[in-house]
Formats: C-alpha cells, structure tokens, sequence
C-alpha cells in the first residue's frame, strides 16, 4: 500500500468514525497531495507524497511562531493538533548520533573543511536524512561543525 493509498484509508476512517478535525487535516494533506500531482501532471511517489507533508509540518510550525508571538493560544493549539495527525505519516526521526555519524561520514567523503563547503555536505546528507531529521537542524548542525 502506498503511503497516499493509507492517507485515503486514513480519511474514510476519520468520516467513519465522525473525527471532524483529523478528518479536515487529512482531507488538506490530499489536497496538497493532488494539487502537486496537477501542477506536475505526475503521479506522486512515495517520496514526493513526504516532501509534501514535510512542507505541511514545516509550515505549521512557522504558524505555529507566529501565533505565539501574537499570543494566540487557540490557534497554536490548532496547528499543533494538525501537526500531530500528520507526523505519523513521516518515517522515524534520526536519534542525534545516527544524526552526527551521518554528519560526519558526508564531512569526511566530501572532504569538507569549512563554511564555504556547507552544499556539498548537505547534498549527501539531504537524501538520507530527508523525512527523518528537520532540514534546518540539519544545516545548523552542519555548519556548527565546519566553523
């Protein structure tokens, strides 16, 4: 089953069984999910499918900033619920030392040596890192590292 077919029997399940908030969110993820595949005139991998719900988390919690920053608790609590039906959709998140090892296996081939040598590093991290670790973590590790 792919991870689009499992959102769809996700969303029949949400109307089932009457769970009106999972079931908008759901219904926004296909939504995006179609509108690329539109765009694209491309039928979504699995892959895709996660660039698209990572860009949906990734958006919610700059949503997420933003309300708190205007002290708006009601709409922080919205997002988060958003965010908690969509991240089990993503594979398991990379512990911190499979994180640096991984890090520092890409440093180490691409025989990076300071800031400046930041792309190549994050072009052999970024696609065995992706859906697993946050990207901007990710960069800010990496350059932590290279300074």
């Amino acid at each position: 089953m792919t991870l689009k077919d499992r959102i769809t029997e996700d969303m029949k399940a949400a109307m089932r069984s009457g769970e009106k908030e999972r079931l908008a969110t759901i219904r926004l993820a296909l939504a995006a999910i179609k509108q690329r595949e539109v765009d694209e005139r491309i039928v979504l991998e699995d892959s895709q499918v996660l660039s698209v719900i990572e860009k949906m988390i990734k958006q919610r919690r700059e949503a997420i900033t933003q309300f708190a920053s205007g002290g708006r608790a009601d709409l922080v609590a919205k997002e988060n619920a958003e965010i908690a039906v969509l991240q089990p959709y993503l594979p398991a998140q990379m512990s911190e030392a499979e994180l640096d090892a991984l890090i520092a296996a890409a440093i180490g081939s691409s025989g990076a040596t300071s800031v400046k040598d930041m792309g190549k590093v994050m072009a052999l991290v970024k696609p065995k890192a992706a859906g697993r670790a946050d990207m901007g973590a990710v960069s800010a590790r990496i350059k932590q590292k290279l300074a």
